[in-house]
């Protein structure tokens, strides 16, 4: 095992970039069913084809749910598991490694958190600019942020004024209910600092 070596700080960052964003991935494809999103739309093409060699195997033994598409979730887990095992492994964690398996479950629920925050942010930017209107980018993230957005926009409907608020109100509800659940569920579930998300 690696302890603090001089190329352990760069392949640190490449698990998690490499990890993280293929994880990030499979959580996405779990959200185009949850959502409804459209499947042809060509990010969302392109997500299932990547997505697609990981989840033609789990999906032997894992079925769906309800339209869920629950192999993606637990391809997630398992990628976010394989990830921690590899971190601990290189800073020379002490514990058992094996212990990265229930420590996923949180660093899985950070990462949602995350993906909707993003998704309303990108969404918000570019509704700036007319030129993006009708984009991939911008239809995918706006089905995926009106899972949060709509409840939202229903409480705080958009003035006569034509201001909505209704994403600034969303992320800050959002953050602050990261900022309340990922600390204890962190803690419920010990993992260290450097794996949570």
């Amino acid at each position: 095992m690696m302890e603090g070596g001089y190329l352990s700080t760069p392949l640190l960052f490449l698990i998690q970039i490499g990890f993280g964003f293929y994880t990030m991935l499979l959580l996405l494809r779990f959200l185009l069913q949850a959502t409804r999103a459209d499947f042809y739309n060509p990010i969302s093409q392109m997500i299932i084809n990547v997505t697609a060699p990981v989840l033609k195997q789990f999906r032997r033994f894992i079925p769906g749910y309800r339209g869920m598409d629950i192999s993606s979730l637990v391809a997630a887990w398992a990628a976010t598991a394989i990830e921690g095992l590899l971190i601990l492994a290189i800073v020379g964690y002490d514990g058992a490694l094996l212990a990265a398996l229930p420590w996923a479950l949180p660093q899985l629920v950070s990462l949602f958190f995350s993906i909707f925050i993003f998704s309303i942010v990108i969404q918000a930017v570019m509704s700036w600019f007319p030129t993006t209107q009708g984009h991939p980018l911008q239809l995918l993230v706006s089905q995926i942020a009106a899972t949060v957005t709509n409840p939202v926009r229903r409480v705080f409907p958009a003035r006569s004024s034509g201001v909505d608020f209704t994403p600034m109100l969303a992320i800050i509800g959002l953050k602050v209910l990261k900022m309340l659940i990922m600390p204890p569920l962190f803690a419920l579930f010990g993992v260290p600092p450097i794996l949570q998300k």
